[in-house]
C-alpha cells in the first residue's frame, strides 16, 4: 500500500469517526428535548469541546467518550481535570448511567435510555481519560505563578481545575485555549471582568496570555 493510500485511509476514517460524534451528539440532544430533565442536563458542562477536538480522534478511549458521556453532558475535554480524578469521576457517572446515584428514583428516571458501559469499557474510558488529562503545573518549577504577574492565571485557572502546565501548548494554542475558556467561564457565570466591582477578581486574558507565552511549549520548526 502506497503512502497515498495510506494517507487517504487516514483521512476517510477521520471523517467517519466525526460523523459518528455528530451523530451520538444529535441523538443526545433529541432525547434531551423529549425530557423533563434535558436543560439541567445541557447545563452541566459548557459546549464549547467539539469531536474534533479529541486527542487520538479515532482510537478506541475517543469513541467510548462519545458513546457514553455526551448521553448526559456536553462533550468533556479530557483535559478537564488531572488524571488521579478520573477513575472516582468515571466510576461515579458509570453508576448513574446504570440508574443509581444519591437521587434515588429520580437518578433513575433522568437516566432512561442511557446506555451504561461494561467493566472493560468503563476501565478503557478511564484509561484514555488519564492519558489526556491535565497536566498540573508545579509552583517550585514556576514560581511566578504565586507572585503578582501570576494572579491573573492562577485566580481564573484553578476556579475550575488544576493550574495547567504551560508547557503542555505553544503560545498560539494556549491563546486559542484561553479564549475558548473565557466563553466557558462567561457560560459558567465565573468571573468574566466585564463589569468590575470593586474587590471582587477580574479576568485578565491579556496578562493570562502574556504568563503562559513566557513558558509555553517551543513552536516546531
Amino acid at each position: 500500500m502506497g503512502p497515498r493510500c495510506v494517507v487517504l485511509l487516514a483521512i476517510l476514517a477521520l471523517a467517519s469517526a466525526r460523523a459518528r460524534g455528530a451523530d451520538e451528539i444529535a441523538a443526545a440532544r433529541a432525547r434531551w428535548e423529549q425530557s423533563p430533565y434535558g436543560p439541567l442536563l445541557e447545563r452541566i458542562l459548557p459546549p464549547g469541546f467539539s469531536p474534533g477536538m479529541l486527542p487520538e480522534r479515532g482510537s478506541p478511549g475517543a469513541k467510548l467518550v462519545l458513546r457514553y458521556c455526551v448521553q448526559c453532558h456536553n462533550l468533556p475535554n479530557p483535559a478537564m481535570h488531572q488524571a488521579e480524578k478520573w477513575p472516582k469521576i468515571v466510576g461515579r457517572m458509570a453508576d448513574r448511567m446504570r440508574g443509581k446515584g444519591n437521587m434515588g428514583k429520580l437518578m433513575s428516571e433522568m437516566m432512561a435510555g442511557v446506555l451504561a458501559p461494561s467493566a472493560a469499557e468503563e476501565a478503557a474510558l478511564t484509561a484514555y481519560l488519564g492519558k489526556h488529562a491535565q497536566r498540573a503545573l508545579d509552583p517550585q518549577r514556576y514560581p511566578e505563578v504565586l507572585r503578582p504577574s501570576g494572579e491573573a492565571f492562577r485566580l481564573a485557572c484553578q476556579q475550575c481545575h488544576v493550574l495547567p502546565d504551560p508547557k503542555r501548548h505553544t503560545a498560539a494554542e494556549w491563546r486559542a485555549v484561553v479564549a475558548r475558556m473565557e466563553r466557558n467561564m462567561q457560560w459558567m457565570n465565573r468571573v468574566v471582568g466585564s463589569r468590575p466591582v470593586r474587590g471582587e477578581p477580574q479576568l485578565r486574558v491579556q496578562d493570562i496570555n502574556a504568563f503562559l507565552a513566557r513558558y509555553a511549549r517551543r513552536e516546531r520548526h
